[in-house]
């Protein structure tokens, strides 16, 4: 049954042409199922029991043994009751009937109704959503472990596979307007896709910056019915029936989400802050290739900067720092930092070191922090030079943009030392710790570490036009 309603509900083949790659055919043969799933009936219990628990309704039958509650569900598909353990007093059961049989569920409450990983506001829905679940892999086991392997997320221009097809083809016709042309039969199937449909071509651009991404997957419960965006079929279930993207959206099965490249492209609408924001989700949903942040502070910092005395080293008012902060995480690239808001230039450096400092993963990340202060151990300079590169290449992409960027920035401050008296070991210091974080939340070890991270950004400043 599986395999047939699979050939008759699939998609089309993929064209030649990404762009003329006609939507698919949403599968429904597991919202078929879900409709055929058996029904919970509620077995009420005719007399008052006492110490029921206050959560609990008329279908706790008390202290009875499992041949018992066998006995009371009669055989009837979906019938359920809920009963205390005779074993061991204090903890409850979920006695449900299904499949001829009856499956006995050790049943947990902390404020929800658990079996499992999902809670529940109820009884009758847990056993509902279980009765789903239980007849859906029961018919469609099979279906269900092949339904990633004919995604129809490759075909849709989204993945990574088409990208550079597309980009080509749009950038022949950029300045052509095309529009998939549909029927009116399939407008539902089209509203399905929409989102992903969008933010394919959205992404699809000369001035697109590739960087990797992987999706920032959180388990999700979707109201009315709803579609896997990776392999096309049926989200089933009454609550947290799959994944949605935090980033841009994406809705995919739990199990389909693992085979989803990492081609995230984050949706501006989602990401409500600069600061704090992973700093490859940040670039991407702005499409530039550093944080803008970072570009809009050096590029005044070294417009009125440059020969201040102790750049980086003086702090400015924390109040105002907090306020440029604000400024970007409400106007974003619109945030006026001039000198007419801003007059000291101290606020702007402070605001720029706080926003490495809040990056979640820092620019120098945590996967290499270590490969670095390895290489800070190396005593012969050229080696350690060497090791140092091979670290740097390590990097993710928008990291080692970023980076680059910065050391440039801070190499323009180094020539200017007479006048602000900073030369790269002072802003090695300053940046060390700011740029890099060690994985371990130890103070003896960010203590041991920081004369190398010190010598780390020192190395970088001094030698960034051969490093990077």
């Amino acid at each position: 049954m599986a395999a047939s309603s699979n050939s008759s509900l699939s998609g089309s083949s993929v064209s030649s042409d990404a762009e003329e790659y006609q939507p698919p055919i949403w599968k429904s043969y597991l919202y078929q199922l879900q409709q055929e799933a058996p029904r919970p009936k509620r077995i009420i219990c005719p007399r008052e029991v006492e110490n029921r628990p206050k959560y609990y309704g008329r279908e706790f039958h008390g202290i009875i043994s499992r041949e018992q509650a066998d006995a009371l569900l009669g055989g009837v598909e979906g019938a359920y009751i809920l009963r205390e353990s005779q074993r061991q007093p204090g903890c409850y059961t979920l006695a449900l009937r299904f499949g001829n049989q009856t499956l006995n569920y050790r049943l947990f409450y902390d404020g929800k109704h658990f079996v499992g990983e999902k809670r529940f506001e109820s009884i009758h829905d847990l056993v509902t959503d279980g009765l789903i679940t239980l007849y859906i892999e029961t018919k469609a086991s099979e279906y269900i472990s092949k339904m990633t392997t004919n995604p129809i997320y490759e075909h849709i221009g989204y993945a990574t596979l088409l990208r550079e097809k597309v980009s080509r083809r749009l950038s022949r016709s950029k300045n052509e307007s095309r529009k998939t042309s549909v029927t009116s039969e399939e407008h539902t199937t089209v509203e399905k896709i929409s989102s992903l449909v969008r933010r394919a071509a959205l992404t699809q651009s000369d001035t697109h910056f590739n960087y990797e991404k992987t999706h920032n997957f959180k388990v999700h419960t979707f109201r009315g019915p709803h579609w896997c965006e990776y392999c096309a079929n049926f989200m089933w279930g009454l609550i947290a029936q799959g994944v949605r993207c935090s980033d841009c959206g994406l809705n995919v099965h739990k199990q389909c989400s693992k085979h989803v490249p990492n081609d995230c492209q984050p949706d501006l609408k989602r990401i409500k802050k600069v600061y704090c924001c992973d700093l490859t989700t940040l670039v991407k949903a702005h499409n530039t290739q550093r944080p803008m942040v970072v570009d809009i502070c050096i590029r005044e910092i070294e417009a009125r900067g440059l020969k201040s005395e102790g750049l980086y080293r003086v702090s400015g008012f924390t109040e105002h720092i907090e306020d440029v902060k604000m400024a970007f995480d409400r106007d974003g690239e619109k945030a006026d930092i001039s000198a007419s808001i801003y007059p000291d230039i101290n606020i702007i450096a402070g605001a720029l070191k706080l926003y490495f400092r809040d990056l979640p993963i820092p620019v120098i990340t945590y996967d290499t922090y270590s490969k670095f202060i390895e290489a800070a151990k190396i005593a012969n300079a050229d080696e350690r030079l060497e090791a140092v590169h091979e670290v740097l290449m390590l990097l993710p992409p928008a990291h080692y943009e970023t980076l680059r960027y910065l050391m440039i920035h801070l190499k323009k401050v180094t020539i200017n030392e007479k006048d602000n008296f900073m030369n790269a070991e002072n802003l090695g210091i300053v940046f060390g710790p700011t740029l890099m974080r060690s994985p371990e939340d130890s103070t003896l070890t960010t203590l041991h570490d920081m004369r190398y991270q010190k010598l780390i950004v020192q190395i970088l400043i001094e030698n960034e036009d051969v490093l990077f």
